[in-house]
C-alpha cells in the first residue's frame, strides 16, 4: 500500500505532536489535551482515509479503549497504594490515542516498550543526579513524567505496525 498525502500528514502531524508532548512532559509534567486530542483525531482520520487497511474499525476501537482502560486502572490502583497522584490523566489519555493509531496489539506492544523506556529513563536520571551530586543513586520515590517513555513506545509500536502491513519497508 501506498501511502497517499493525507495520510503522510496524518503521519507528519502525529509525530510533531508527540515531540511537542514530550518536551511540555518533560518541563512542566503535563500533557495537555489541546496537543493529546488532535493526536487522536489523526488516528482515526489516519484510518479512514487508508480505508482501514491497515487496521480494521474495530481493532482500532478496541485498541483505543484498551490503552485508555489499562493505563486508568493502573493509575487508580497505583494512586489507592501510594496514596497520591502516581500518573496523571495525560498519559491515560495519550495511550487512548495511541490505542486508536495501533488497534490491540500495537497498543500493548506500545504499552511494553513504553514502560521499559521509562525505567531507562528513570535508572538513567537517578544516576545523572547521583553523579551531580556525587552520592549513591536513589530510587524511592523517583518522579518522573511517562509520556517521553510512552511516546518511544508509541512511535516504535507504530513503525513496526506500518512495517507489518507493507506500507513501509524499514532497513534492519
Amino acid at each position: 500500500m501506498i501511502l497517499n498525502l493525507l495520510p503522510l500528514l496524518c503521519l507528519t502531524g502525529a509525530f510533531i505532536l508527540l515531540v511537542i508532548l514530550c518536551i511540555i512532559d518533560l518541563r512542566v509534567r503535563l500533557l495537555p489535551n489541546i496537543f493529546v486530542f488532535p493526536f487522536a483525531v489523526l488516528g482515526v482520520v489516519f484510518h479512514f482515509v487508508t480505508d482501514f487497511q491497515i487496521l480494521s474499525y474495530q481493532d482500532m476501537l478496541i485498541g483505543g479503549a484498551i490503552g485508555y482502560g489499562f493505563l486508568f486502572l493502573l493509575r487508580a490502583a497505583a494512586n489507592a497504594y501510594y496514596k497520591q497522584d502516581s500518573l496523571g490523566l495525560g498519559d491515560v489519555k495519550l495511550m487512548g490515542g495511541a490505542g486508536l493509531w495501533l488497534g490491540l496489539e500495537g497498543i500493548l506492544m506500545a504499552l511494553t516498550v513504553g514502560a521499559f523506556a521509562g525505567l531507562l529513563h528513570g535508572v538513567g536520571y537517578a544516576v545523572f543526579i547521583a553523579v551531580k551530586e556525587g552520592t549513591k543513586p536513589n530510587f524511592h520515590r523517583l518522579a518522573i513524567p511517562a509520556g517521553p517513555g510512552f511516546t518511544v513506545g508509541i512511535v516504535l509500536s507504530g513503525l513496526w505496525i506500518l512495517e507489518k502491513s507493507g506500507t513501509i519497508v524499514l532497513p534492519l
